[in-house]
């Protein structure tokens, strides 16, 4: 089984769309949107939810009013203000941390299990996904994530699929870090920006500490030839395969607009070029398994 994980350095550079055209040009494959903290495959898949379980994580402290004697302990204890002056607790600024409840000389302060969102698995034309939704202002989304992609695996194995497709999260933090390990290969989008650029280069080196694979390609890269030539050599110098480069296209509006890849929407350049990095793709992820990974005719 293989697990190619598409990331970029930010958001708004074009992952999701990629995702969704790798998506309607495989076959006998896998979905997980592991971008909980802002999911949106969905709205290109169309999901149909067949399974929805609960994500709980982190602790609040609840006060028992009946309990409470308003000695202010708590108050003076908690560092984050969560507390306040009618003995309510602020939900958001709370942390779970529980010193109020252990030092409460009441027994007062109970801490609770949150529920922080919801995972499901769904149905697409394509075939099978797995997805969340992290709740407003929570945490924990590493924890989603690995479980996004651990029941992801499960599902592969259950329908011996050969591969698992991932739209990760962007960025380089702890979300991200739950996307990439064990991965078998990261794309990276990235854009022709210095930003664009910069983020690129920190993808990469995170990928690097943990031993993963990587090859790039530029999204949108005739908006800025002179920085996508820049991209290149820095791919060049880093001996990263530069796997694809995307010209600008309103074709990929309108095929969202229509709930769409742009794969699937239009036979414009940018989906040609998005079937040769697919191919590209293909070859490096998975040559022992290169006859079941089947691209769709055009």
């Amino acid at each position: 089984m293989k697990e190619l994980v598409v990331i970029s350095g930010k958001g708004g550079t074009g992952k999701t769309s990629i995702v969704a055209s790798f998506a309607s040009l495989a076959r006998n494959m896998v979905l997980a949107d592991c971008d909980v903290d802002a999911a949106d495959l969905h709205l290109v898949m169309a999901p149909k939810i067949l399974r929805r379980e609960e994500f709980r994580a982190g602790y609040e402290a609840i006060i028992n009013k009946d309990l409470c004697t308003e000695c202010g302990k708590c108050r003076e204890l908690c560092r984050y203000n969560a507390i306040s002056e009618g003995f309510g607790v602020d939900r958001i600024s709370c942390e779970g941390c529980g010193v109020c409840a252990e030092f409460c000389p009441a027994g007062a302060i109970e801490m609770r299990e949150c529920t922080a969102g919801d995972w499901f698995v769904s149905e697409t034309r394509f075939g099978p996904m797995v997805h969340a939704r992290l709740g407003i202002a929570e945490e924990n989304s590493g924890k989603l994530v690995t479980m996004v992609r651990n029941h992801a695996r499960e599902l592969a194995e259950q329908k011996n699929s050969p591969l698992i497709l991932v739209d990760g999260p962007p960025g380089i933090g702890c979300p991200v870090i739950s996307s990439l390990t064990g991965a078998s290969l990261v794309l990276v989008v990235t854009e022709p920006t210095l930003s664009g650029l910069h983020d690129m280069e920190r993808v990469l080196s995170l990928a690097r500490f943990f031993k993963i694979p990587s090859v790039v390609c530029v999204n949108k890269y005739d908006l800025n030839p002179q920085i996508t030539e820049k991209i290149e050599a820095q791919c060049r110098q880093q001996k990263v395969r530069l796997v694809g480069k995307i010209p600008y296209d309103n074709a990929v509006t309108r095929a969202q607009l229509m709930g769409k890849s742009v794969v699937e929407y239009s036979g414009s350049p940018v989906s040609m070029a998005i079937r040769r990095m697919w191919e590209e793709v293909a070859v490096v992820i998975a040559e022992e398994v290169l006859q079941r990974v089947v691209v769709r005719p055009a």
